[in-house]
């Protein structure tokens, strides 16, 4: 059994609203909201009516993304991540999505897991005054001071964390970083798109190849499921697309269909 669910990024174009209703048509069982698409969180909705809207449509609000370089902690950034976090519980959020600097700033070994430990501690008391998790996502590009899974866990475990912050599985930024430990315990939720495009290395991948997942997909999706679910996992499986190509779909339904079939096919396959 895979339980899917949609990621605002990979619809952008549509509406809130649009974005409950096709998640629900698709049997999804929850989505993630993002503040930064060019219309505001829930496009304007009030957070308490949009959470009732979303679980009234048989939804779970996932996360609400998302609080930037939250490793380079600073009084702002505390009240960057205060009013994201009054937002989500007013939504009856699960989580608030944590996303690491990706500016090739802070990057020396010992600096990077101390500015994570300072981030993980202040972070830690306000999550659980809000009954939220920490969705922890370390990115797989070579700037980013927070690239390993292991890193994050480390800290996560050096403040007492676990539990109260988890980890996004991303399998784009998973395959970036060269693979590693899987952490099946610390996981919350996984992203996954595809990378089609067989010219491009993978030091060279960003965002605008992230596609749908399909069988020409360089990134291993299936694989990392299925290792995920081998070890005991069966959370979410988000699809996080950024590519244009997919926000332009003029079927996304089908689209995502033929995706999710294509995953459900293979992960079966490979269990038979």
């Amino acid at each position: 059994m895979i339980h899917f669910a949609l990621n605002h990024m990979t619809v952008a174009r549509l509406s809130f609203r649009e974005l409950v209703a096709l998640s629900k048509g698709l049997g999804c069982v929850g989505i993630e909201v993002r503040n930064d698409l060019p219309q505001p969180l829930f496009d304007g909705m009030d957070p308490a009516e949009a959470g009732a809207f979303i679980r009234d449509s048989g939804l779970r609000l996932l996360a609400v993304a998302e609080v930037k370089r939250f490793n380079d902690w600073s009084t702002d950034k505390e009240a960057e991540a205060l009013a994201l976090m009054k937002i989500a519980k007013a939504a009856g959020a699960e989580a608030v999505s944590l996303i690491p600097r990706n500016d090739n700033l802070g990057m020396g070994n010992g600096e990077r897991q101390a500015n994570l430990r300072v981030a993980l501690k202040a972070l830690k008391t306000m999550l659980e005054d809000h009954g939220l998790v920490g969705m922890v996502e370390p990115l797989g590009f070579e700037i980013c001071a927070l690239r390993y899974k292991a890193e994050a866990v480390e800290g996560i475990e050096a403040v007492g964390g676990k539990g109260r912050f988890k980890l996004v599985h991303d399998t784009f930024h998973h395959t970036l970083a060269h693979g590693g430990p899987l952490f099946p315990d610390h996981t919350g939720i996984v992203h996954v798109s595809g990378v089609v495009d067989q010219q491009v290395s993978v030091a060279d991948m960003r965002d605008p190849h992230r596609v749908l997942v399909t069988p020409a997909d360089r990134l291993g999706n299936v694989e990392q499921i299925a290792a995920l679910q081998a070890a005991g996992w069966n959370g979410p499986v988000s699809y996080e697309a950024f590519s244009p190509e997919v926000h332009a779909y003029a079927d996304p339904a089908g689209e995502l269909s033929k995706s999710f079939d294509f995953i459900r096919q293979s992960l079966a396959a490979r269990a038979a």
